[in-house]
């Protein structure tokens, strides 16, 4: 405890913080509901400090991107292991993986459950998961670190980490299960003029009330939407085909070209272009989807800027 009666400390890992007495026990609250989960100790670098809540059901480790939890890493099997509930109790199971499934130093034998106990460690080819009971608040604490990592600063959207891992993800699931998969890459136009005259703290405000906009008026729930860099953005629409993204693009233009940017008192003139491609038969891919998409938005900020430009296949 801080000598501040006000204060409380918090430690995740080995980092303390101190924070408001109140602050403190709606964390306390928090974490009491918090589900059992899985964090990624160490794999992947796009994975480390990833946390998968366990809810309910069976719940399958493993390579094939349909798992529940999900890890692209060769030296664990497509359907590794399976996470079993019964009560309050939770197991884990090999599924006769190739490369096997190893509880604190110890081999679990193939489909036999071992019962799970706060902070066991579960390596699983090469990746290792950390276990956290239901309640813990260390899950609070790591969720919390793990998402700051995946978003950007400025705009609270997504950032380019969290885009690159998303979008790989996104490519394989829709070639599993066979939905459409789309993607709009956009930009300020003249965007380093608005810096330039009006100041990097104007260049600031819009970016993040374009981001904000953007939130309010065309996402929807299952797209994902990140800043890719500067002043480019980029929308994933799962489920979406080629001329519904040109719809959903055309609506993110219009909404940005009618709104009123204005800072200090002063009205900022701001559009964007838009480049939208869908997934192909030929993409081997997320690159190749993002690039069609891209050469799509320098198309249309070629012909004029301030519009929206299809992907062409070959």
């Amino acid at each position: 405890m801080s000598e501040d009666p006000k204060d409380d400390e918090i430690t995740a890992g080995d980092k303390t913080s101190v924070i408001s007495s109140d602050t403190f026990k709606g964390r306390l609250a928090e974490a009491t509901n918090a589900p059992p989960s899985l964090v990624l100790l160490v794999g992947p670098n796009s994975y480390i400090g990833k946390q998968w809540p366990l809810t309910a059901g069976d719940v399958v480790v493993g390579r094939d991107p349909r798992s529940h939890v999900f890890v692209d890493d060769k030296s664990v099997s497509k359907s590794h292991a399976k996470v079993v509930f019964s009560g309050k109790e939770v197991s884990i199971m090999d599924l006769e993986s190739t490369n096997k499934t190893v509880i604190n130093g110890r081999v679990v034998p193939p489909l036999t459950l071992v019962k799970l106990k706060n902070n066991d460690q579960i390596k699983t080819g090469n990746v290792i998961f950390k276990f956290l009971e239901s309640g813990n608040i260390e899950s609070m604490t790591t969720k919390s670190t793990y998402d700051r990592g995946q978003i950007d600063g400025l705009t609270q959207i997504f950032n380019k980490a969290a885009l690159l891992e998303h979008g790989k993800e996104a490519f394989k699931r829709s070639g599993l299960m066979q939905f459409p998969l789309t993607a709009i890459a956009f930009d300020l136009d003249h965007f380093r003029q608005v810096n330039n005259n009006f100041g990097h703290l104007a260049g600031d405000y819009v970016l993040k009330t374009l981001a904000d906009l953007v939130k309010a008026k065309v996402i929807r729930g299952d797209d994902f939407f990140a800043r890719f860099g500067g002043e480019e953005f980029v929308v994933i629409l799962h489920g979406s085909n080629l001329q519904q993204g040109a719809d959903i693009a055309e609506r993110a233009r219009q909404a940005v070209q009618t709104h009123v940017f204005e800072y200090e008192g002063k009205k900022l003139p701001i559009t964007i272009s838009l480049g939208v491609a869908e997934k192909s038969a030929t993409m081997a891919g997320w690159d190749d989807l993002f690039k069609a998409a891209d050469e799509a938005l320098y198309r249309s900020k070629n012909n004029g800027r301030n519009q929206t430009t299809k992907h062409k296949s070959s």
